[in-house]
């Protein structure tokens, strides 16, 4: 591979990371406004909350393959990712179905990631980096467990929005 061809397939490598990076500071900020709410969902509250310290986890090997080759994120694009992502997180708050809709949301977000780490891995590989490689591949190993486990309770998380709601009861009251 020639060296202009390696260097231009790198710099959309670290475009990759920069913004993986920047999509795990979005899951953070979601997460954490979800949990804020979901007291009578425990399993669910307990699971995002689990997934949210694996996010921070994530971003941090994003972190250390950035500082392997000498890179940092961009900490503008975040900020203006978490403001989207709390903006998203409170126009659910407002619908009395936000426990369907975050649901729905974090399946879809789930498969977003999923989709960005098999790119990552791949860009990894094709640069030979170990360091990209094992990370893309940990972090997509989490998200295709968090995915799958909402996918197994979309039915489940649907009949008790519904038995509460036919109560009168909310997410968090």
């Amino acid at each position: 591979m020639g060296m202009f061809i390696k260097d231009e397939a790198k710099a959309f490598y670290l475009i990759g990371l920069r913004n993986a990076h920047a999509m795990e500071t979005q899951a953070i900020e979601l997460l954490t406004r979800q949990t804020e709410r979901l007291e009578n969902y425990p399993e669910m509250e307990a699971k995002l909350r689990a997934h949210l310290e694996e996010s921070k986890a994530q971003r941090l090997r994003l972190e250390d393959v950035l500082a392997s080759l000498k890179e940092s994120h961009s900490s503008v694009k975040e900020a203006v990712l978490g403001i989207g992502g709390n903006i998203a997180a409170m126009a659910h708050t407002a619908a009395s179905d936000e426990i369907i809709k975050n649901t729905l949301a974090n399946y879809m977000f789930e498969h977003f990631e999923i989709a960005a780490y098999k790119s990552l891995h791949t860009m990894a590989e094709y640069l030979d980096h170990p360091p990209g490689m094992l990370a893309a591949q940990t972090n997509l190993a989490e998200e295709v467990a968090m995915a799958e486990w909402i996918d197994h309770r979309i039915a489940h998380t649907t009949v008790a929005f519904l038995d509460r709601a036919t109560a009168g009861v909310t997410a968090s009251h």
